[in-house]
């Protein structure tokens, strides 16, 4: 943690000289002194000193200085810093000046030049003061902070990024935060782009791309091989898996991740079904300790990079990424997982992000403080999701189109939901509509059983309904179903013929797809139990069909 900052400003640099040299006899051990010779320089210092989230503790500024006096530059710095103490530097001609200012800017103390002896006349002052702001002040936060607003998309998007990547960041709600606001207006000078991003290195970052992002807090790196033994597309239980035992097997793996690593289980607030964790793992913790995991083993994670493309040359399998490189590989394995199906109830797009969330949306459950909240879908992510925000919010109400949750959420997750008070169900209930301009006012709701319709006021919507396959980057390559999940082995065999132009003698692997080489692993998979623990199994066993493969390449 860097060291508070003592400001101490004056245009005369000799007497500059000598307050910096009596605080730094003093206080250097606790704090960074700090000199400027101008109110303007003063004032830049400080706006940086902001935008690193360094501490300012005191202000020891002249009075009497050109261009910007004392009490002026202490009226725009305490905008910024309104925490820290203020002592103006005065002569015999300023005290006047100075005693109206204990009202203008709140000024703690004037002292007047010469202040000799120190031990005396300043250093006396100056412990009660920083002695008051220590006690008062909390630390400060020294990470990323990502200034926005709550019904922003983009900066939903943003945190939603750190969250799963287990980035820690602090949120700064410029609507709420004045301090904030204020930040990022002399930033950007004036610029209305939303979210900033403030490192502790003192850049930022304005509505960036994720990409630029995620090579900024060091997730994105470049491939180190340009062919590879097994290259998985996917960071999900599947892809994690298979990484895990294909590099400790001795296969020059990489996986290709298109955001971060965990898939859809990585957003589940609390997994507790799975084998060894008896009180339950958080999915982006699981995910981070298989994607450690597979590191130490010698994997390669390209994280937040997107396959744009995948081709068959021979015995090589080629993937194209986003940013045009191709990498090649003996075998690769898809494990793209699923996307969450999208809802077409009126004024549900216009709200994305802003209030509207398709996933359980960690980053967003504390801003739903004491609100009310809807949950819609009947699965196990959409329990879990809603468990995790009934922390937060005064009520949460699961819609669900069947008559119980019993079809398809398991039976803990139930229990745990009946044993919450803040939590309703509301079974054979489907959204009908939803209103507000910059976020949700209220939503319409229709009875399936009765066919009737009422309108409720709710905060939030948190959507977990159906499953597309994340199967798009193959369709033309390998057969599929007509849901788009891939067909692997023997679901290629069906009514006793063999996939359509497949050349070799034998059948195809197990997970091997209607493509020799290409396999897959997973939720993207043809007819699958949707569970983090069978796609963990998946991809574990996926390796093993490759190692066959290999072995005849």
């Amino acid at each position: 943690m860097a060291k508070p900052i003592i400001l101490a400003v004056d245009d005369e640099p000799h007497v500059l000289n000598a307050v910096a040299r009596d605080l730094q006899e003093r206080y250097r051990g606790d704090y960074r002194i700090v000199k400027a010779l101008s109110g303007q320089e003063a004032l830049e210092a400080v706006q940086e000193f902001k935008r690193r989230g360094t501490a300012v503790a005191l202000f020891v500024v002249d009075q009497r200085m050109p261009g910007m006096s004392g009490i002026e530059l202490l009226a725009e710095a305490i905008v910024l810093y309104p925490e820290a103490k203020r002592v103006l530097l005065t002569a015999y001609a300023d005290t006047n000046a100075a005693i109206a200012s204990i009202n203008e800017v709140a000024l703690d103390y004037y002292l007047m030049k010469p202040w000799d002896p120190p031990e005396e006349q300043l250093y006396p002052v100056l412990d009660d003061l920083l002695d008051a702001w220590a006690a008062h002040v909390p630390v400060p936060y020294d990470g990323i902070r990502v200034a926005g607003t709550l019904w922003s998309p983009r900066s939903h998007q943003v945190k939603e990024f750190l969250a799963r990547g287990q980035i820690p960041y602090q949120w700064l709600d410029i609507e709420k935060d004045d301090e904030a606001r204020t930040l990022v207006e002399a930033s950007t000078e004036g610029r209305s782009v939303l979210p900033v991003l403030f490192f502790p290195d003192g850049t930022l970052l304005e509505d960036p791309d994720m990409h630029v992002l995620a090579d900024k807090v060091g997730l994105r790196a470049p491939a180190l091989k340009p062919f590879y033994d097994l290259i998985v597309i996917g960071a999900g239980p599947a892809g994690l898996a298979a990484a895990v035992y294909g590099a400790s097997e001795g296969l020059k793996t990489a996986v290709v991740e298109r955001e971060v690593p965990g898939g859809q289980a990585g957003t589940s607030a609390r997994i507790e079904n799975y084998l060894g964790f008896p009180q339950g793992i958080g999915g982006a913790d699981l995910a981070r300790r298989a994607a450690t995991q597979a590191r130490r083993l010698g994997a390669e994670l390209l994280v937040a990079q997107e396959v744009t493309g995948v081709r068959v040359d021979g015995p090589y399998r080629i993937v194209t990424l986003d940013d045009g490189s191709e990498l090649r590989c003996h075998a690769l394995l898809l494990a793209t997982g699923v996307a969450l199906r999208t809802l077409d109830a009126p004024g549900l797009e216009r709200l994305l992000g802003a209030s509207v969330y398709y996933g359980a949306a960690t980053s967003e459950a504390a801003n739903y403080q004491d609100r009310d909240v809807l949950v819609i879908g009947g699965a196990n992510s959409a329990g879990q999701g809603a468990l995790f925000l009934s922390r937060y919010a005064r009520s949460v109400t699961i819609l669900v189109r069947k008559d119980s949750l019993r079809h398809s959420m398991s039976q803990y997750l139930i229990d745990q939901i009946e044993r919450t008070e803040n939590i309703t169900v509301s079974p054979s209930t489907e959204i009908a509509a939803v209103t507000g301009e910059h976020s949700l006012e209220t939503v319409t709701l229709v009875d399936r059983a009765s066919e009737t319709s009422t309108t409720v006021r709710a905060d939030a919507i948190f959507i977990f309904v159906g499953a597309m396959a994340r199967s798009d980057l193959v369709r033309d390559l390998v057969e599929v179903d007509d849901a788009g999940f891939v067909l692997t082995g023997q679901d290629l065999l069906a009514g006793g013929r063999r996939p359509r132009g497949w050349r070799l003698r034998r059948d195809p692997l197990l997970m091997e797809s209607s493509v020799p080489g290409i396999f897959a692993a997973g939720d993207v998979r043809h007819d699958v139990v949707r569970r983090v623990a069978s796609a963990v199994g998946q991809g574990s066993v996926a390796v093993t069909a490759i190692h066959r493969y290999l072995d005849t390449v």
